[in-house]
């Protein structure tokens, strides 16, 4: 392949589709049937490719088999915040809808009801994973001790459990969760079935809302680079394990999907396409707030490429409407959830229990802004390094990094993704729009680091600490958009024009290769 300039970035609309789009559009994804062979399973994935689309089939495979490997081998509470995350879901599906107070002697502690045969799970699964062996012993210390607290059964006596980090959740990326959990009640299902029907109804929620976003790009080379995104290790690891940021990662890739076929492609959206994106952008402020402003994009969308049927002139505040009420009941959450932070300090060794004051820290952030500053930069210093291997995967509270075979696959994929994707559509896409997006991906990037300064990070600290590359995960289809609008340069082949078919094969290739060495690793140093 080689490499060429856009000559028509600058222009108002995008670069004829001249190269073979075999893949990238659902009528030449899959090409006409042979009518001269009988029906075979050949033709019907063909048909399928053409429908749903080549990533969406892809991702819809891939993340099906890798998340439910996933939610089989984790041990059970390994995941990320997986003993406070379950509570909080098990108090939704209850009906907790709000942050409830517990009597905790160490301070302010929010928290509810569990079982008792799933927090003596929760319990063994905290001391297991806190005292590792050395290598190469496996990590999982009796596999038989979990499987006889998974099979036995959901006791009815139930035990406060403390979960203040997740109390400050709305219910809403509980949703899955909450089902699944409710769903196992129905049917007397033990410990263990419980617990993995609650991790599969996330990732069912997953398949769902990223695998829309992608049919909706279908017709589009960018398709690729979103399923690079919505594959990383992290994601899928996640996606099969119980969390409030599968259904927030979910929610923000179909976000993102839509704001880059709508504004950034200057393609227009059908009617489902416009209720998920206006649904969304009432959903996701309140799953985690720093994403609030990647929601608040779609008032940057122009009005025609909206479904709204006829032009009349109300309906261009429809979008502004939505971002309105999503950020008023944003606002009412953060009214609701603020009391948590004081409780905070709790996650932090026993010594810095009372050290987390959020108050102190935003007096010291308006006072002295220099010093908030230089703790930054001090944070960029010493853990970018880290960041960046956990934007791939460091997966769970076995705090496994995926291997660098993992990362390279990974990074190859969004080369290849890139270098493919759609040229942006300037009259959709212009400057002014393009700034305001990017200024907004920088804004969300800092609300990330302000919330974990306020609430997690001791008064006086060197660093802005819980800072995590799975963090970003959210913004980066947004954020590649942004690059992709500014970058001229796509790949071709020796004729000029911008395959499909290699590189929709490479980028599968390459996400398997990531895939199956993570869990490979995952696998051999839990279990041994």
């Amino acid at each position: 392949m080689t490499t060429s300039a856009d000559r028509t970035a600058t222009t108002a609309n995008p670069e004829p589709e001249t190269a073979d789009n075999d893949v990238a559009a659902p009528e030449s994804a899959a090409g006409e049937p042979d009518s001269s062979r009988p029906n075979s399973a050949r033709d019907l994935g063909r048909r399928i490719v053409a429908r749903f689309g080549a990533a969406t089939v892809a991702f819809t495979i891939v993340v099906t088999v890798f998340g439910a490997l996933f939610a089989w081998i984790t041990p059970p509470f390994w995941g990320h915040d997986e003993i406070t995350q379950f509570g909080r879901a098990y108090q939704v599906a209850h009906g907790g809808f709000l942050p409830q107070r517990i009597h905790d002697e160490r301070g302010i502690s929010y928290g509810g009801d569990v079982p008792i045969s799933i927090t003596q799970l929760m319990g063994y699964a905290l001391h297991d994973y806190t005292t590792n062996p050395e290598e190469p012993d496996p990590m999982v210390a009796d596999p038989g001790s979990y499987a006889r607290m998974e099979g036995a059964a959901v006791s009815k006596a139930e035990e406060p459990v403390w979960f203040t980090n997740t109390a400050a959740y709305s219910p809403v990326p509980y949703i899955p969760a909450a089902v699944g959990i409710r769903v196992a009640e129905l049917f007397g299902l033990n410990v263990g079935a419980m617990m993995l029907l609650t991790r599969l109804a996330g990732l069912a929620a997953y398949l769902a809302l990223v695998g829309f976003g992608l049919w909706a790009l279908r017709a589009h080379r960018v398709q690729w680079l979103a399923s690079t995104v919505a594959v990383l290790p992290i994601a899928v690891f996640q996606a099969g394990t119980v969390t409030a940021d599968t259904m927030t990662n979910a929610l923000a890739i179909l976000v993102s999907a839509l704001l880059v076929k709508a504004l950034f492609l200057g393609d227009g959206l059908g009617r489902t396409e416009t209720a998920a994106l206006l649904g969304a952008t009432l959903l996701l402020p309140v799953s985690k707030p720093t994403y609030v402003l990647l929601a608040m994009l779609v008032v940057l969308v122009p009005t025609n490429r909206f479904a709204f049927g006829n032009a009349a002139t109300w309906k261009r505040f429809i979008p502004w409407g939505f971002a309105g009420l999503g950020a008023l009941v944003f606002a009412v959450w953060m009214k609701i959830a603020g009391p948590t932070t004081d409780g905070m300090g709790l996650m932090r060794p026993q010594h810095q229990w009372n050290s987390v004051r959020p108050s102190d820290q935003l007096h010291g952030i308006l006072t002295d802004p220099v010093n908030f500053v230089n703790t930054f930069g001090e944070s960029i210093a010493l853990r970018d390094q880290r960041w960046f291997i956990q934007f791939f995967g460091e997966l769970g509270f076995a705090y496994i990094d995926v291997p660098a075979l993992s990362m390279l696959a990974c990074l190859f994929a969004f080369a290849v993704s890139i270098g493919i994707a759609d040229r942006m559509n300037t009259a959709t896409a212009t400057f002014r729009r393009t700034l305001i997006v990017a200024l907004t991906v920088l804004a969300s990037v800092a609300m990330i680091y302000v919330t974990l300064y306020m609430s997690f990070t001791p008064v006086g600290y060197y660093i802005i600490d819980g800072v995590q590359g799975r963090y970003f995960v959210p913004l980066a289809i947004i954020a590649l958009a942004v690059l992709l609008r500014w970058m001229p340069l796509r790949l071709t082949d020796v004729s000029g024009r911008t395959p499909t078919k290699g590189p929709a094969v490479a980028v599968i290739a390459a996400t398997l290769v990531a895939l199956i060495a993570a869990l490979w690793k995952y696998y051999s140093i839990v279990w041994g």
